[in-house]
């Protein structure tokens, strides 16, 4: 049997290609390669219908009722990058820039450096870098992603939100002019207690979400609390590892007493 390939917007028609039954999505998309070597799989997506959703690389021709001749409609995805490493790139970025900030302020400030610095300011800054380092560490030994890829243009989006608040917050945090929080500990200590609690439990769910998923799989479960007590607020919301994410970021602005850091949970 033959699939006739047609551009999803135009009409266009791009080829028909030899398949049977059997072949799969996938299969496909690396018959398509051959012919038109610059759009790699990952770059490929097909419907049935021009507005359709994407067909899966697992799903099989011969499950779709295509007939002896049957189109499929191609759309380009455009040039792609790894997840892993726009993982990398966005967080790699607000800790080194926060850092650039909390070490080396005098870059920043100018003369104004030389004056002492609040404990919540260290503080700030060791909570700052064990976030985005544990994010770091998550990416490269924790999480498991279903598609290898995202658009290219997402790295620039996403690094200019992350990276772009760090320097804000950052800025407003180091400044030599900064004032400590209007309740003094109470306020400082009981903000670091829930950013503690909350980076444990957004750890949590993120492993759950892995022991959830076999490697090298794109297997989807529903998720249901553990023998953790952190991931019983899996009963409460639909997506606790963000969740968790929003709260430590509002127990490290009322330690801090930040705007910018309510600004960026904002957002």
């Amino acid at each position: 049997m033959e699939v006739l390939v047609v551009h999803a917007k135009s009409g266009k028609e791009l080829g028909a290609f030899s398949v049977t039954e059997s072949t799969s999505i996938g299969d496909l998309k690396k018959q398509y390669q051959r012919k038109y070597g610059k759009y790699y799989p990952e770059r490929q997506s097909y419907r049935t219908d021009p507005r359709g959703k994407m067909l899966k690389d697992e799903d099989r021709l011969g499950s779709l009722d295509l007939g002896n001749r049957g189109k499929l409609y191609f759309k380009d995805l455009g040039p792609q990058v790894g997840w892993t490493t726009v993982f990398l790139t966005e967080y790699a970025g607000p800790l080194f820039i926060y850092l650039i900030f909390y070490a080396r302020p005098s870059i920043i400030y100018g003369s104004l450096a030389d004056t002492p610095r609040a404990t919540v300011v260290n503080i700030a800054a060791g909570c700052w870098s064990f976030h985005y380092a544990k994010r770091l560490l998550e990416t490269v030994f924790v999480h498991r992603f279903s598609h290898a890829t995202m658009p290219i243009m997402n790295i620039f989006r996403n690094s200019s939100y992350y990276w772009g608040f760090a320097a804000l917050v950052a800025y407003f945090v180091n400044h030599p002019l900064y004032t400590v929080p209007s309740y003094g500990d109470a306020q400082i200590y009981g903000g670091l207690a829930l950013f503690i609690l909350s980076e444990l439990g957004n750890l949590s769910i993120h492993l759950a979400f892995k022991n959830m998923r076999p490697a090298g799989s794109k297997v989807r479960k529903v998720p249901y609390p553990c023998g953790n007590p952190f991931t019983q607020l899996f009963n409460f919301v639909s997506c606790p590892n963000y969740t968790y994410e929003a709260l430590s970021w509002v127990g490290f602005s009322v330690m801090t007493q930040c705007l910018p850091g309510m600004i960026f949970i904002f957002i």
